[in-house]
């Protein structure tokens, strides 16, 4: 089908610099946002029609993003900065400190054009996602500690011959999944001519009664006991497939979880997730003896005493995980046994535990490696259907679809979105051929998709 071509790339700054950015602010980064400096960043993008079929038209479109994207940095200074790695040496031991310089270096902005005759509907009639989505994504390969010298936010508009793609990459140092949707909502926002976000971010970071900033840990620019197992984990891509539940399905897949579990506490997602998880194990054959593993990202905003602001804008999660047996998981029944664990798991989750996990990690840093995931038990899930996809209005109506780039990409990585429809969630998985194709076949699966 040929590749993506990219027609230009620009450095975008915040406009009214000197009066608007400190360029000496500094923000000090929490465990949250540390821990991920030897992975890639978030990658999402959305899918449009085009309303313009004119060549001059769309280049008035893309230029008239470019000109809403500078304006939207004003209110995310951040974004437009880089990140500052600093060595320390005390008594022969060697540490990191780490921060984020609000220098206004700029972010990217790529415009690009898609293999020949690519349409909308190529992307969303396809079963397995198109290998050519993640070249509509910039700085892929790129991992987070490499932001002292590249952007910590990139954004690709790549041009279709019916539509348009916006792709864009957010350093999973600077936000999490909430963050990133807060840029992205804000952009439209202005984009459609509003003057600022309706929801102003909160840039202060959560940091509890005597800890010291700059957190010190141990790290290298060049993390090579990372880097190693990141390239086994990436070294095969594995196809991904977007599995489609509509409301009425997924009220069906809650209400016998809480009839199996006798509760009325297991949600709609931990309903769904727990079907897909069942299912995949069964299509694996795993051994009903061995051990199987559901890893969850857990917000942690709602749960902290008092709550952080509902527009605390960087990494404010934690990640549970829920074992059960591959034989348990797989019986009859398995449904509301697992979805309960899984519902435990998450209300457990308390302000007490989210501190005491945030000093533990002060005083003993690990950094995340999502190489070591690359488990055939595991599955992980980022992302969440509570975040605003489709009500992005650039301008020119709402997207038809969400896709995610190639970043983090692993065996057993899945991801949620809303669906387009009130109520249905889309959820892409990241496995082998031959188990997504076992899964399309499997009629207890398919049986919740209509």
């Amino acid at each position: 089908m040929g590749s993506t071509r990219v027609i230009s790339t620009t450095t975008i700054q915040a406009p009214n610099h000197n009066n608007n950015i400190d360029s000496t602010h500094k923000i000090h980064l929490t465990p949250w946002d540390l821990h991920f400096l030897p992975v890639q960043a978030i990658q999402k993008g959305l899918l449009f029609h085009s309303p313009n079929t004119n060549e001059q038209d769309i280049h008035t479109q893309i230029h008239h993003l470019k000109h809403s994207f500078s304006s939207t940095l004003a209110f995310f200074p951040l974004l437009s900065g880089r990140l500052v790695i600093q060595q320390h040496q005390h008594n022969n031991n060697s540490t990191c400190s780490c921060y984020i310089l609000c220098n206004n270096a700029g972010a990217l902005f790529v415009q690009a054009v898609a293999p020949n005759n690519t349409s909308v509907a190529d992307i969303l009639n396809s079963t397995y996602v198109p290998p050519f989505v993640h070249s509509f994504f910039p700085l892929n390969g790129v991992k987070n500690y490499e932001a002292t010298s590249q952007p910590l936010l990139a954004v690709q508009v790549t041009e279709l011959i019916d539509g348009i793609f916006i792709g864009c990459t957010i350093n999973h140092v600077a936000a999490d999944g909430k963050s990133f949707w807060h840029f992205i909502n804000s952009w439209a926002e202005i984009s459609r001519g509003n003057v600022k976000p309706s929801k102003l971010p909160a840039f202060s970071r959560f940091f509890p009664d005597g800890t010291h900033c700059p957190i010190r840990f141990p790290f290298t620019k060049e993390p090579k006991n990372y880097s190693q197992t990141e390239n086994e984990a990436f070294s095969s891509p594995l196809p991904e497939r977007i599995f489609h539940f509509a409301k009425e399905k997924i009220v069906q897949l809650k209400a016998k979880a809480n009839e199996e579990a006798g509760t009325d506490r297991i949600s709609s997602l931990q309903a769904l997730l727990t079907h897909l998880w069942r299912s995949v194990i069964r299509c694996k054959d795993v051994d009903p003896r061995e051990d199987t593993y559901y890893v969850l990202i857990i917000g942690a905003r709602p749960r902290m005493v008092p709550p952080l602001a509902e527009d605390y804008f960087g990494n404010a999660a934690v990640f549970g995980i829920v074992t059960m047996k591959a034989g348990e998981l797989v019986r009859e029944g398995g449904i509301g046994k697992a979805a309960f664990e899984m519902n435990k798991i998450i209300s457990s989750s308390s302000d007490d535990k989210i501190k005491s996990h945030y000093e533990s990690w002060v005083r003993t840093p690990k950094l995340i490696s999502v190489g070591s995931l690359a488990n055939g038990n595991h599955l992980v899930t980022s992302s969440s259907p509570r975040f605003d996809f489709y009500g992005n209005d650039f301008g020119w109506g709402k997207p038809v679809a969400v896709r995610s780039g190639a970043a983090n990409k692993k065996n057993g990585k899945i991801t949620v979105f809303e669906g387009a429809e009130k109520g249905s969630i889309d959820i892409e998985v990241s496995l082998p051929y031959e188990i997504l194709e076992a899964l399309g076949n499997d009629p207890d699966f398919m049986d919740a998709i209509p």
